[in-house]
């Protein structure tokens, strides 16, 4: 565990500005920098970064974080790798709290120097070979091409890596899954006679490698193993390099073969990764899902395609939300990826996923086929057969749970009712009398209310964490989430944490029930910030509010006293009258030990 102290100070000394503006063209506008949003496809500048707050909100799609969770979003990086990716620019090291288990040889970092330099000799294999050169060639790849993909051959030699590996027994290589210890205590490379396709994280490192053979052989393609630093279900082939495109072009296509990514990129159309040898995964959506709103899987138009689609379609419903695409395209049985855009052309391409079934189409599509809908038993089958499906979708897909049941209801020709009764789903509560009678009756518009003092002060201590130090504890009402996020800041400055910036804040109470009210009140402020010549004086009034609010509400206390027992203590009626003249008190504060 990174300790907390760290992560604060980490985040007083570096700049979201400077961070963003390594992935964004930031520009100046007032107090604040701005950018096209890089979560989601628009023309205006809707992204803001707050150099005061240390804090990015988009205006556009509503995404908001400090330094920390941009880089979780942009990279899909894990919280413990933003802070490591931040820690390693500014030049820091990451210290450990003592509760993770000391490092071992094994270290992660050892075995990413190991796969960087197996990389570069399965590179430099590959310009010393010309049967690779010539499969290459005939598979029409450019030299660029296979370049940018970092793309390499192993050599036929069963040991070839020992040219790389002085120590050609080191345990790490095989940790690494470079090597193969057989059952007599041989070693030799996993690699050989392959093309290698080397499979990087998303922060370009490499991690694993893909082989295709070279000639005939089995298996065509073979994978690293699951090592310490590669896990099948959780990574992209090419997603490190497609993440730019992706943003770009305002989807994801995922395809099957590391092949059919390099050519798709060849050929214009950069947004394409590839799972690695396993079927789509939900860790797999997610992480597509936080660089785009619509991703789009391409299969083969044959039976394997239509049951590798359906596989995936399966694996995406708990990843579902209302505001994110799925689809499927299929292309003819004579074609992949690879041949159709080198037959058809880019814009073909770009057309066919344009034009992609939607997943809630071909999952209804999938079952009618299955249930043969033109007679009463099909009919009768397809809500058993939706149900596990739908029982699967989130609350965030909630609206298109609600538009599948109801085309499930119509396929199945009864009422939404009797498909939600079918489907297992508690119906939503019905309207009241007038809403059924369509009264017109409209409720008289109000004002909304003022903001509560509490809701001021937090506004004013998120622009200025500092005046948390001046705020009395005991005056902060906890009836409200912005009360009692006030009093949690307060607690921190009390225990001598540094409280410096929101972007620090907001990591503080990450995972808190606070973290999400900090979050709403700095964003919807984020552009509304208060003139830094009134943020004294409204502080100071505001407090004075606070203060006027608990002695009204001790004299109201004292006065029903009065009315219940007929007569207050000889100390009762002092503090009352001492009471009603600091209500009427014109100016200054109370102390807060007088409160208490």
């Amino acid at each position: 565990m990174i300790p907390q102290f760290f992560i604060q100070d980490l985040l007083a000394r570096v700049d979201i500005v400077a961070i963003i503006e390594r992935y964004l063209p930031l520009k100046k506008g007032g107090a604040n920098y701005f950018a096209c949003c890089p979560f989601h496809s628009e023309k205006s500048a809707s992204f803001s970064v707050s150099p005061s707050k240390q804090f990015y909100h988009c205006f556009g799609c509503g995404k908001h974080g400090s330094a920390i969770g941009f880089l979780m979003e942009y990279s899909g990086l894990s919280y413990v790798e933003a802070i490591q990716e931040i820690a390693r620019d500014a030049g820091i090291q990451v210290p450990d709290d003592g509760r993770n288990a000391a490092r071992t040889d094994d270290s992660l970092d050892r075995l990413i120097e190991i796969m960087a330099a197996a990389a570069e000799f399965y590179r430099g294999a590959l310009k010393d070979s010309s049967a690779a050169a010539t499969y290459l060639r005939k598979r029409g790849l450019t030299p660029d091409i296979a370049a940018r993909f970092g793309i390499g051959f192993a050599p036929d030699a069963q040991t070839s890596l020992q040219q790389v590996f002085q120590n050609y027994q080191d345990k790490r290589l095989n940790a690494a899954g470079l090597v193969i210890d057989n059952d007599q205590g041989r070693r030799y490379d996993r690699f050989r006679n392959r093309i290698i396709f080397p499979i990087h994280d998303r922060r370009g490192r490499v991690i694993a490698f893909g082989g295709r053979i070279l000639d005939r052989g089995e298996p065509k393609y073979l994978n690293s193993p699951e090592t310490p630093l590669f896990e099948k279900g959780r990574e992209l082939y090419g997603f490190f390099l497609a993440q730019k495109a992706i943003r770009a072009t305002g989807f994801a296509l995922v395809v099957e073969g590391y092949m059919d990514v390099v050519a798709l990129a060849q050929f214009g159309m950069e947004n394409a990764v590839a799972t690695l040898g396993t079927a789509t995964t939900p860790h797999h959506i997610q992480t597509l899902l936080r660089q785009t709103n619509r991703v789009v899987f391409c299969f083969d138009g044959d039976a394997p395609g239509r049951l590798a689609a359906w596989r995936a379609l399966e694996n995406a419903l708990g990843a579902l939300r209302d505001d994110a695409t799925l689809a499927f395209l299929f292309l003819p049985p004579e074609h992949d990826p690879d041949t159709f855009i080198r037959e058809k052309g880019l814009d073909a391409m770009r057309q066919a996923a344009a034009t992609a079934t939607p997943l809630a189409t071909f999952l209804l599509d999938t079952l009618r086929q299955r249930c043969d809908t033109t007679n009463a038993e099909g009919r009768a089958r397809l809500p058993v057969e939706a149900k596990p499906l739908i029982a699967r979708f989130p609350e965030a897909a909630s609206g298109l749970r609600l538009q599948l049941i109801k085309a499930i209801a119509a396929a199945s020709r009864i009422t939404q009712g009797e498909a939600e009764q079918a489907l297992g789903i508690q119906p939503a509560r019905r309207m009241d009398a007038d809403a059924r009678t369509g009264s017109r009756q409209q409720a008289p518009q109000t004002r909304r209310p003022p903001p509560s003092p509490a809701a001021t002060l937090l506004r004013l201590v998120l622009q200025h964490p500092s005046l948390a130090e001046r705020l009395p504890i005991n005056l902060i009402p906890d009836d409200t989430d912005e009360g009692r996020a006030l009093i949690a800041i307060i607690d921190l400055a009390e225990l001598g944490e540094a409280v410096t910036n929101f972007g620090a804040l907001s990591e503080r109470f990450r995972d808190t029930p606070h973290g999400e009210t900090l979050e709403r009140v700095a964003a919807r402020s984020i552009e509304n910030e208060f003139d830094p010549s009134v943020i004294d004086s409204l502080f100071q009034d505001t407090l004075r509010k606070l203060q006027l609010d608990a002695i009204e509400k001790e004299i109201a206390e004292l006065k029903e006293r009065n009315l219940l027992v007929g007569a207050l203590t000889p100390a009762e009626q002092h503090r009352l009258a001492n009471l009603l003249k600091e209500k009427n008190c014109p100016a200054g504060f109370v102390k807060p030990s007088d409160l208490r």
